[in-house]
């Protein structure tokens, strides 16, 4: 009688540390198993994203002027990410990205890439201002541009990265900068004045710096490309930038395919 109650107490027992082991075994077999890895690419951004100047639009994309020649589908040619959505749109603002481009993100983007805050900042004005009106109107609207890069841009782009930051959680974003746009003291004879195109030169360092600054704080990175176009500038001779183009004026001002493929595609790459 012992022995057979001691047999049934130690199979019993024995069922409960096999019964025990399994469900151990399954819980670290569950932990262990790995998320599917966040591998999609979305390209978000204005004109110097969608790739306005380079030529070779997608005529689907209608007035966003989307290439294959602009960095983000070059890198996506040469990464093959799970997935890549191409939203980036000419003449977008931080709000036009916030709410027409953000729709693809999710916990499989695993890399966006934008550049933003130009349009915001008033660039076109500020280049048409220069081009057709004095030195002083110039100076003027370049100092304006200054102030709402300091005052009212910041609060902009901490809406858009939040936004960016809540849909993607698991995301590397990369904020690209914007190149100086001109050699000083260069091969141009005629235009704009030196004192312009250093003020200009100078804007665009402002709005590089406030965009490194709100990615810092919102844990992007920032990726800069004035010294990937230093030489390349207009007025250099050898310009990854178009001047002013009377016969396509929205491509004024805006990377050629080479600036999108030597300029931005290696920022990219570098930050990724």
């Amino acid at each position: 009688m012992r022995r057979s109650r001691l047999a049934a107490c130690t199979a019993a027992f024995t069922s409960l540390l096999v019964a025990a082991g399994l469900t151990l075994t399954g819980a670290a077999a569950a932990q262990a198993a790995p998320r599917a890895a966040a591998t999609g690419y979305v390209a978000l951004g204005d004109s110097y994203s969608s790739g306005l100047g380079a030529g070779a639009y997608e005529g689907a994309s209608g007035s966003c002027k989307r290439t294959p020649r602009a960095y983000p589908a070059l890198w996506a040619a040469a990464n093959s990410p799970s997935s890549f959505h191409f939203t980036a749109c000419s003449g977008a603002r931080t709000g036009d990205v916030r709410t027409k481009q953000l729709g693809p993100l999710g916990s499989g983007t695993g890399l966006v890439s934008i550049t933003v805050g130009g349009n915001d900042a008033g660039f076109s004005d500020v280049m048409s201002t220069c081009v057709t009106e004095s030195e002083k109107s110039c100076l003027d609207r370049i100092a304006t541009a200054r102030r709402y890069v300091d005052s009212t841009l910041p609060g902009h782009l901490d809406e858009l990265y939040e936004a960016i930051a809540d849909r993607a959680p698991r995301a590397e974003v990369v904020v690209l900068g914007y190149p100086r746009f001109y050699k000083l003291s260069g091969s141009c004879i005629a235009g704009l004045s030196e004192r312009e195109r250093s003020a200009i030169n100078s804007a665009s360092d402002h709005l590089n710096g406030a965009l490194a600054k709100r990615a810092a704080d919102h844990g992007f990175t920032f990726a800069g490309v004035t010294g990937r176009f230093a030489g390349h500038e207009i007025c250099s001779g050898d310009a990854w930038l178009h001047s002013l183009k009377l016969l396509s004026i929205s491509e004024s001002y805006h990377p050629k395919a080479a600036g999108q493929s030597r300029g931005y595609l290696p920022a990219l790459n570098s930050a990724a």
